[in-house]
């Protein structure tokens, strides 16, 4: 808003005719619209004017009904009520909760269990693999030793018959 209108509307307390709204001692008008939008121009009036009119008074408050002491009573017992079973629906979610965390606990021990029962099975039915091959291989080397043995005790044998034989 410019500082010409602000002078201008301070001076011309009468409402302008394109005024949106008025209430009191300010007034809202609207101006040309923008490429970016509705613009809007407050115009406060002096206050001075307006001590002699009467101001807009308060709506009054509706009339309060009395409360008995009963119903205060009842009142106290329901929300009392209401904080009991609030506090029972939590203490509910929260054993819930505890439940499912054990139940999980228990699922991963479970787990964790068979994990360990399984890679141990594997492990001695590896071991026991290794151990037939390793027995196989010693008793695949004792044959040839055997073999080489025999194989030696002919050619002794041989060679002791020749030596007879020629000498």
């Amino acid at each position: 808003m410019s500082m010409l209108s602000l002078l201008c509307s301070c001076f011309y307390t009468q409402p302008h005719p394109n005024s949106l709204y008025q209430y009191g001692d300010l007034e809202v008008k609207g101006l040309n619209k923008r490429e970016s939008g509705q613009s809007f121009e407050l115009i406060l009036k002096d206050p001075n004017q307006f001590r002699d009119k009467a101001q807009p008074q308060p709506l009054p408050s509706p009339p309060k009904k009395e409360v008995s002491l009963e119903e205060l009573q009842k009142r106290l017992e329901a929300a009392e009520e209401r904080r009991k079973s609030q506090e029972a629906l939590v203490l509910k979610q929260l054993a819930e909760k505890r439940e499912h965390e054990q139940e999980v606990l228990h699922k991963l021990r479970e787990e964790n269990n068979n994990f360990s029962r399984k890679t141990e099975e594997k492990l001695m039915q590896k071991m026991e693999v290794n151990k037939e091959n390793r027995e196989a291989h010693l008793k695949a080397l004792k044959q040839r030793l055997h073999m080489k043995e025999v194989h030696a005790a002919e050619v002794r044998r041989n060679k002791e018959l020749m030596a007879d034989l020629s000498g």
